[in-house]
This record gives structure tokens, C-alpha cells and sequence, in this order.
């Protein structure tokens, strides 16, 4: 019993001090710097949508993690060098313009992660006369390191624009 209460009292204050924000910050500034980094992982995805814009593959992969994983519409597309090697690439030659419309974006960290929520329009115009038009959202996993933000895993998908 009495070595019971002796690991309560050792977890409890291991608690505590975890609790604690790093040494040296207070609790505002240790909110502040988390905001910040919660505004460079945004910062990121918005990277990927102007790069997209763009249509830059070197500033998208640089956005990317070495192991990532992209999903669209309901597709495993692999890494995002897999992604852009047999998918993207390819489509990237045949567009004259890439616009969004309306794009929002928002992230929450999570230690070393965040997680990413965006909705936008979008449109393309096609070297063959085609437009396309669709309405997407897209959610995605991103990564920090000593490099930052690092898109881990992105989930995309959309569908035509509809009357609301």
C-alpha cells in the first residue's frame, strides 16, 4: 500500500512537470510559439496550392516528406515522387492554367504533427480546350523537423460544382 501511494505521488509530479512549458517560457509565449509553428504547417499547405498553380514540381516536392503518401478521390497514388512520376507530372504538361477559388485552410498541431483541413474551387483549362471545374477539399498530415513542416500525407478529393 504505502509503495502504491509512493508511485501515485512520483506519477503525479512527473505529470506536473510535463505540464510545465520549457524552461524559461512562460505560458503565453509557449502558446505564441506554438501558433506560430501551427502557421508554418499552413504556410505549407499553402506552398503546395501555389506551386500546383504554378505547376512547379520541384517547389512541390519540396514540400513533401521521402515517405509520403497521396490519396485522391478515392486512389492510392503512392509516395508523392510515385504521385508525380505517373500522375501529376504527366496531367502538369497538358494544363495551360490552374487557378483555385475561394481556398480556406487550417491546421492544429499535435506535438510534432499537424493535421490540415482545406476547402477551395478549382479550375483548369487543358492544352486540348477542355476547363474543368470542380469544388475540393482536402485533408492532410504534416510533419516538423529541423527542416519544418513536411506534408506526410495528403487526402484530396472533389467533385463538379453544385447548385446550393
Amino acid at each position: 500500500m504505502k509503495n502504491s501511494m509512493i508511485i501515485q505521488g512520483l506519477m503525479v509530479s512527473a505529470l506536473a512537470v510535463s505540464a510545465v512549458p520549457a524552461q524559461g517560457m512562460n505560458h503565453a509565449d509557449h502558446m505564441a510559439a506554438m501558433n506560430d509553428d501551427v502557421a508554418g504547417a499552413e504556410a505549407a499547405l499553402v506552398a503546395y496550392r501555389e506551386a500546383l498553380v504554378a505547376r512547379d514540381a520541384d517547389a512541390m516536392d519540396a514540400l513533401f516528406a521521402d515517405e509520403s503518401f497521396v490519396y485522391e478521390n478515392g486512389k492510392d497514388e503512392g509516395s508523392f515522387t510515385h504521385y508525380m512520376e505517373h500522375h501529376l507530372g504527366p496531367e502538369l504538361d497538358a494544363i495551360t492554367s490552374f487557378t483555385f477559388g475561394d481556398p480556406t485552410v487550417a491546421a492544429t498541431r499535435m506535438g510534432h504533427l499537424a493535421y490540415g483541413r482545406e476547402t477551395y474551387t478549382y479550375r483548369i483549362e487543358l492544352t486540348d480546350g477542355r476547363v474543368i471545374e470542380r469544388e475540393g477539399v482536402a485533408t492532410s498530415v504534416l510533419a516538423h523537423d529541423a527542416d519544418g513542416w513536411k506534408i506526410v500525407q495528403y487526402h484530396s478529393s472533389s467533385r463538379a460544382p453544385r447548385n446550393r
